[in-house]
């Protein structure tokens, strides 16, 4: 027992490798392909949380400023190459507007609700800032990812009614209207069913370890119902902006549409 948290000894933590087993069973005998990708995924999973964990535990006893924005920066990065490689368009760039905004983005978000909403001081206490960031980082990584998917393949789709307009006389934000919108909201809706589940259907991950870790419910409540508004908050602005920027990439200078059928 520590502060009245059950303690997971090592053997009960291998326990939970039967989940990892049932999947890999389940791929196996139903011709899914996924064995490598489950085998990856779960040596990862326990690697980079132990990792994490250890980083943690020292930036969480310095106290330092330039460690906690370090590791931020190493979190954005890492989540901007994740997308990349989901998203693997060659002939439009999106690399760097997208990284910068999520960069300038999630920085904005972590500051405003650990500064300002929790009030910590300073505003970048490790405690608050990293995990506030961290959900920031993981909700809008995936969104931008579903966002940047439903862009190329929605342009290439109907790439010859949105030349069409063009050709009538629209501009590029004309024709390509419909593609945007449904971009946007690709990227938007987990994030808002999410919301339309919370408390109810699912208890997320945040409320779950303040409860576990004896935090008063409704203390845990307040601090849930902020994270999940701020992370449709900042779902939205960074898959707005890099939808803006991305979308004018897949035009040429004369607003011809740049992406080919592949």
């Amino acid at each position: 027992m520590n502060s009245g948290i059950i303690d997971i000894s090592a053997g009960n933590l291998l326990l939970a490798f039967i989940f990892i087993f049932i999947a890999q069973a389940s791929s196996f005998i139903y011709h899914l392909g996924l064995n490598r990708d489950i085998t990856v995924g779960a040596l990862r999973t326990f690697a980079q949380l132990f990792l994490m964990g250890y980083v943690l535990t020292f930036i969480l006893g310095s106290e330092s400023l330039f460690l906690t924005v370090a590791v931020f920066a190493v979190m954005v990065i890492s989540a901007m190459f994740i997308v990349r490689g989901r998203v693997k368009e060659k002939q439009v760039s999106y690399f760097m507007p997208t990284f910068l905004t999520m960069l300038v983005t999630y920085f904005a978000t972590a500051v405003f609700v650990s500064g300002l909403i929790v009030g910590t001081t300073p505003w970048w206490e490790p405690r608050y800032f990293i995990p506030t960031a961290g959900m920031v980082i993981g909700n809008s990584m995936s969104a931008i990812a579903i966002a940047l998917e439903r862009l190329f393949r929605d342009l290439r789709q109907q790439r010859e009614l949105v030349e069409m307009k063009l050709s009538l006389g629209a501009n590029y934000r004309e024709a390509s209207e419909e593609v945007f919108r449904n971009a946007v909201s690709a990227g938007m809706i987990p994030s808002i069913n999410a919301m339309m589940g919370v408390g109810l259907v699912f208890i997320p991950g945040m409320m779950s370890g303040q409860i576990l870790s004896g935090t008063d419910p409704l203390i845990a409540i307040r601090y849930q119902i902020v994270v999940m508004f701020m992370l449709v908050g900042s779902t939205a602005i960074t898959s707005i902006i890099v939808m803006l920027i991305v979308r004018k990439r897949c035009f040429g200078s004369g607003e011809e549409v740049l992406l080919t059928p592949r």
